[in-house]
């Protein structure tokens, strides 16, 4: 079973990955069922849904968030023996990729079936779970989560909110603030924070008619409008003992395992939205003409079509693939132990820096794609009544929250050489091993195989990687943490790494079982993602090593970077037209 970050430095085989290609007939009927309750209930209402501030009207959102109980849309992620299903991260993962294009409603939806919900599910007693689970699984109850406050944003563990034990030792007596708290608006349970005795950090379950609990006017946001954003304010909020969820002074754990969870789903509903938005571009390319030709004959719209679909499938291979390593990990938890949770958050924080990744990688990529959406519909793409408007708008969020992307960023190499330190990774090896091979030439040990170039250019990468990890630590030591900008660009270097492997790996295990038209294609779409995604990796290594490196050792590493990220594609237009016209013939994605 594979660690977390070890795909730096091990070589992984396609066949450990987990692939969309693996989905079974229940899990695409479950992405179908969902798929159809978004095209055929939420998007007909989408105007009136999109209203939003100060309209300030959820009955209909209401109405189709009851509607998903009734489909079992909510209890994906709940344990049967409290009437959930229980499900799979890669089916969790593809609910949220179907649910995606449903807009503000999504949030709605994907805001509580995770960090609305799964606090409770992994940290509470069975008593809490007995009394709120099955309002929350049913859509009677909405859920929601309160973390941030007005001065305690990215720094969570700052935040002011207070809790003292009453006299009678029978209540918590919070008071705070929270901020941007997403479903405040419509949910009847909060997953609060605050600090016991204002230093223990701590998580409390408050119900929506607490006494002293009250709610700031809707926030009017850029984006996601029909979605609810309130400020949640405590006052002398009386909160019963019994809803303490977890430990006193635990709450950081809470806080922290939850947003890895809800950042793979946000890479899933991102990649969701790109699809959806992808194919509207498309269909628009082949009806709008201009100089007696449809536009998508040009070759500028095939560009950005081609590229739209590479950043699509590579963020779809990378977001299944860590469904994959995260269903493994978690299948080997014994559900009768006693602390099985504890174990099963300990299975998803295993990956955390594969979650960072996911979410600034998805989210990135959609930015991009939606910038293409809107470029292609040209003036239309300006105008309201285009979808391409409000996909634009309601993307931006998504670099923003569960973490933002520059602090995620940090978080992957971060979170990678401490375990090193710990020597949870054998790391410092690996870069003592990658240092001696500084001044020679790369071996090419796959030449002869299915993407033997590829194979090689990665491994090279992995050992790049390796180089300028070193170098920066060498030249910062334990002040390294303190270099945002030397962790970004390190950060850019291992996220693009996997996602290239990710892209790499899924196409080499289905190739072939492809028609020959099917892996012209692939063969097409591989060459020009792994194109792609290198010219990402040297750019950040570029940096990196201009961070990180003085005098004479500059041109060293410079040298090495040439040398590793070497990568000759011969017909790259050719290509790239390929990948392009299969999406323009189809109008489809094609996976």
């Amino acid at each position: 079973m594979r660690k977390g970050g070890e795909f730096l430095i091990e070589e992984i085989s396609s066949a450990e990955v987990f692939t969309p290609e693996d989905f079974t007939v229940e899990q695409k009927q479950i992405a179908e069922t969902t798929e159809n309750f978004v095209v055929n209930e939420v998007l007909p209402n989408y105007e009136e849904l999109e209203k939003g501030a100060p309209n300030e009207d959820y009955e209909l959102s209401l109405k189709l968030f009851r509607r998903c109980g009734e489909l079992g849309l909510l209890t994906v992620d709940t344990p049967e023996e409290y009437g959930g299903l229980e499900l799979d991260k890669a089916t969790s993962m593809l609910v949220s990729e179907k649910m995606a294009p449903a807009g503000s409603f999504s949030v709605i939806y994907l805001d509580h079936i995770g960090i609305g919900t799964l606090p409770l599910i992994y940290y509470g007693t069975d008593d809490q779970k007995r009394k709120y689970l099955e309002k929350l699984i049913t859509g009677e109850w909405a859920g929601a989560y309160a973390l941030t406050e007005p001065e305690a944003g990215t720094d969570a563990l700052g935040g002011r909110a207070k809790a003292v034990l009453s006299d009678d030792k029978k209540y918590f007596i919070l008071n705070g603030t929270k901020q941007f708290i997403t479903n405040a608006g419509i949910a009847s349970l909060f997953t609060v924070f605050a600090k016991v005795d204002g230093e223990k950090f701590t998580a409390f379950l408050i119900e929506r008619n607490s006494e002293g609990l009250s709610f700031g006017p809707e926030e009017k946001k850029m984006g996601v409008k029909g979605s609810s954003t309130r400020q949640v304010i405590m006052e002398n909020v009386k909160v019963p003992v019994e809803n303490v969820l977890g430990e006193i002074g635990k709450g950081h754990k809470i806080a922290f395992n939850i947003l890895n969870v809800g950042r793979f789903k946000l890479a899933a509903a991102a990649t969701g939205a790109m699809k959806y938005g992808f194919v509207e571009a498309v269909k628009y390319a082949n009806q709008r003409k201009q100089f007696g030709k449809p536009i998508s004959s040009f070759g500028a719209i095939k560009e950005k079509i081609a590229d739209m679909y590479l950043l699509i499938y590579s963020s779809e291979s990378l977001v299944y693939r860590l469904a994959g390593l995260l269903d493994n990990k978690l299948k080997s938890i014994d559900k009768n132990t006693p602390n099985y949770y504890e174990e099963y958050q300990n299975g998803i924080e295993e990956y955390a820096p594969e979650c960072s990744i996911a979410k600034v990688f998805c989210s990135e990529a959609q930015a991009e794609v939606v910038d293409h959406f809107v470029q292609i519909l040209g003036g239309y793409g300006f105008i309201t009544e285009y979808p391409a408007e409000h996909y634009y708008r309601d993307e931006r969020i998504n670099r923003i929250w569960e973490g933002t992307n520059e602090v995620n960023r940090m978080l992957v190499p971060g979170m990678i050489l401490r375990r090193a330190q710990k020597g949870e990774l054998p790391i410092m090896g690996k870069i003592k091993e990658a240092m001696d091979q500084l001044m020679s030439i790369p071996e090419m040990k796959y030449e002869d195989e299915l993407f033997g170039l590829e194979k090689d250019l990665l491994k090279n990468l992995k050992t790049l990687s390796m180089i300028i990890s070193g170098n920066a630590v060498q030249k910062f030591g334990e002040k390294l943490k303190d270099e945002q900008e030397v962790l970004f660009a390190m950060g850019d270097v291992m996220s693009n790494i996997f996602a290239l492997e990710s892209t790499l790996l899924r196409t080499e295990k289905i190739y072939n079982s492809q028609s020959e038209n099917r892996k012209e294609l692939f063969n097409a779409l591989v060459k020009v993602a792994v194109y792609r995604l290198n010219d990402n990796i040297f750019n950040a290594a570029k940096n990196v090593i201009y961070y990180s490196s003085s005098g004479d050792e500059i041109n060293i590493m410079l040298s090495a970077l040439r040398k590793f990220t070497r990568y000759n594609v011969e017909n790259l237009l050719e290509l790239r037209r390929k990948v392009a016209n299969a999406a323009i013939e189809s109008e489809k994605y094609l996976g």
